[in-house]
């Protein structure tokens, strides 16, 4: 699929102000991809379908979720969650992606999972520090971005762990096993 074609079926599922963070997201991730050595159409892609379902209805997402087959403990968790896996499903239905790579960039964009790909590594973190996003933390995990992965990849789940705890909000299983999984395979 072309580019402009991926954004403009992305454009009409998103708010303007989402919109930009995509475009944000795509100019973070073809910089990760090339600094990493990861396939830049790839991970441009992803970024642009990251958050196609972000603004589906909640009952239609967990539709999805039940009827799909998903991991139904996301219901159990913030709803912020579940516009990856089901944004997956989607893209796959609507957009015609048939890349796994892809997709799975796109499925665990929000909570990780232990063994991601350097592709979903990328669109991870592109999220995460994409030139619009302005919180405590992000200009640190900028800077790790710029000479380690791993490194970086590592202080943004840290950060938004700390964030969920310090707001007594759950954290998804999977978060803190791919924290685990990056800490124990990054050690010197």
């Amino acid at each position: 699929m072309e580019k402009d074609k991926a954004l403009a079926l992305v454009k009409e599922q998103l708010t303007d102000h989402r919109y930009q963070h995509t475009l944000g997201v795509v100019e973070a991730a073809g910089k990760l991809a090339e600094r990493y050595g990861v396939d830049k159409y790839k991970a441009e892609m992803a970024a642009i379908f990251h958050d196609y379902a972000k603004f589906r209805p909640k009952e239609e997402m967990k539709e999805i979720i039940q009827t799909q087959g998903m991991d139904e403990r996301l219901l159990s968790y913030n709803a912020e969650l579940w516009h990856a896996p089901v944004g997956a499903y989607l893209v796959q239905k609507e957009a015609a992606m048939e890349d796994e790579d892809i997709l799975d960039a796109i499925r665990y964009h929000t909570s990780g999972r232990p063994g991601m790909s350097d592709l979903e590594k990328v669109i991870y973190l592109a999220d995460y520090i994409e030139p619009g996003r302005h919180f405590p933390g992000v200009d640190e995990v900028r800077e790790l971005a710029k000479h380690n992965l791993e490194e970086a990849l590592i202080a943004s789940i840290r950060n938004t762990i700390m964030f969920l705890l310090k707001k007594n909000q759950a954290v998804f299983p999977d978060t803190f096993n791919t924290f685990n999984d990056l800490v124990l395979n990054n050690r010197s």
